[in-house]
């Protein structure tokens, strides 16, 4: 169905080869727009088809534009990824943080890189398969707010809090009232290949490689000690802190102890805090443990989406990873460089490096970088 917004306007679709950009390009032709498919190769080294999927997404990429009907365009964005995103991925991981490349290459790479591509071809919007909404504020002051997307099982807003006004403004995310299921529906329905492509694991430099043996190829190991947080006993020995991040559970290889389990059986080890200073990886036993809890965070560099800082002593809803349902929080103290927030209940195995996000009911406040 065409709309008034879509007349004579071109709008460019970052398409991946996956059957969420396939069916968002699909969307916007039946809406009347001019679509231009832009395909970004954003890796080059080690990129061959054991792990990284480039050569046969490019592929799929040009069967789904012939079966729509749309010209595509091949760009290269892999010096601008390496320096916004994969070099600070590496310098956060030697600080002993856990960082989100995702975050970054939606913010640097895909609505900036991407998106200034897209102007100069003289595109008037920009299109992704996020799924995700965006929509001018009911208040009348012109600001746009980004929101979570019906099917919340699939809602990407967490990767996408980093946007500004100026990006939002200039997005469309077609698949924001559409569930996965009917997604695959229509990619089905319209002859699309796609429909049943396996969705893509994550970032195409790790891919499906084993991420620690990624991450050894540019960060060399450095052996110490992994040490029980409650006695400072010496269980194990790990390869480099680097390696390692909050909450893990495998990958230690370290056996349960009976002395230190409930009722005699043999709880998990847990990565809790890692010692910088001294390369020592502390551990505790049982998923629940105190270690593992927090009942409050600090965060920097924020980034709040309609260039105001939200309120005080207000409550919000935030997440500390992807995959968490809403905690219920207010903001403690927020300023230029930092906030504290305090949640109803403790969480998780909040990581450094990790994003806090926080939102008002389905709308993305923005958030910061935990501390």
């Amino acid at each position: 169905m065409k709309t008034s917004e879509s007349k004579g306007k071109t709008v460019v679709v970052g398409l991946s080869g996956g059957v969420d950009s396939s069916v968002a390009a699909l969307l916007l032709k039946q809406q009347g727009w001019n679509v231009v498919g832009l395909f970004m190769k954003n890796w080059e080294d080690d990129d061959d088809d054991e792990y990284c999927s480039t050569r046969q997404d490019l592929i799929d990429v040009m069967s789904v534009a012939d079966t729509i009907g749309i010209d595509v365009e091949v760009v290269n964005f892999a010096k601008e990824y390496r320096e916004r995103v994969f070099s600070i991925f590496l310098d956060e991981y030697k600080a002993g943080r856990t960082p989100n490349p995702d975050v970054l290459c939606n913010s640097e790479i895909k609505f900036k890189a991407f998106l200034d591509h897209a102007l100069q071809m003289g595109a008037d919007k920009i299109a992704t398969g996020h799924y995700a909404g965006v929509r001018e504020s009911n208040d009348g002051n012109g600001k746009f707010q980004l929101l979570k997307a019906e099917d919340g099982t699939k809602d990407q807003s967490y990767f996408l809090h980093r946007l500004n006004q100026a990006q939002l403004s200039k997005a469309l995310f077609p698949l924001a009232d559409i569930y996965k299921r009917d997604v695959r529906k229509m990619a089905e329905d319209a002859g699309l290949h796609v429909a049943v492509k396996k969705d893509s694991t994550g970032i195409c430099f790790i891919g499906e490689r084993p991420f620690k043996e990624f991450l050894m190829r540019y960060l060399p190991p450095k052996k110490g000690e992994i040490r029980c947080l409650d006695d400072e006993r010496v269980v194990g020995e790990h390869d480099g802190l680097t390696f390692h991040t909050l909450g893990q559970r495998k990958g230690l290889h370290i056996g349960g102890t009976k002395k230190y389990a409930k009722d005699g059986e043999h709880d998990a080890w847990f990565v809790a805090r890692k010692d910088m200073a001294n390369n020592v990886l502390y551990v505790v036993q049982g998923h629940d443990h105190p270690a593992l809890l927090s009942e409050q965070l600090n965060a920097n560099q924020l980034s709040w989406i309609s260039g105001e800082q939200p309120h005080t002593h207000w409550v919000y809803a935030a997440k500390t990873r992807y995959r968490q349902p809403d905690a219920p929080c207010e903001i403690e103290r927020v300023d230029a460089d930092s906030c504290q927030i305090n949640f109803a209940e403790p969480q998780w195995a909040v990581t450094p490096g990790q994003s806090v996000v926080v939102y008002e009911s389905r709308v993305c406040l923005g958030g910061g970088i935990i501390l």
